[in-house]
């Protein structure tokens, strides 16, 4: 895989809910992408942050995800021994499997978690 992109969590909410925290350039990129990815990792996070009533989704995350034209990102094995590589900039399980999916199937993540510029995934910035 390549040219495509891998959203974020946060990224992938504020697509679904037309956010204005999603900047235009961000949101162009989305729609010119040839590929647009969420991962399994987002799905995880939403579904603890949904049990622990901090968010809550108009649909499942998978019709979301589906709806918008977007494809699930398995986690696998080689994403997983990824992790391992990475330094610890940042605490953040779900976040540190973004980066080390988005390196080892060259996709570009879209963010705005500043604390991931210190990796070096290719990243565009929301």
């Amino acid at each position: 895989m390549s040219g495509g992109l891998l959203l974020d969590t946060h990224v992938f909410l504020w697509w679904r809910q037309n956010s204005r925290l999603l900047s235009a350039s961000a949101r162009k990129a989305i729609i010119q992408a040839p590929i647009v990815f969420v991962s399994a990792a987002s799905a995880w996070e939403i579904a603890i942050k949904s049990a622990l009533g901090r968010v809550r989704l108009p649909q499942s995350f998978q019709l979301g995800v589906e709806d918008s034209g977007f494809l699930e990102l398995a986690i696998g094995f080689e994403h997983a021994a990824a992790v391992q590589s990475l330094p610890m900039h940042h605490s953040d399980p779900f976040d540190r499997m973004l980066v080390a999916q988005a390196s080892v199937e060259r996709l570009i993540l879209v963010t705005h978690d500043r604390k991931l510029e210190q990796y070096e995934a290719a990243i565009l910035w929301t």
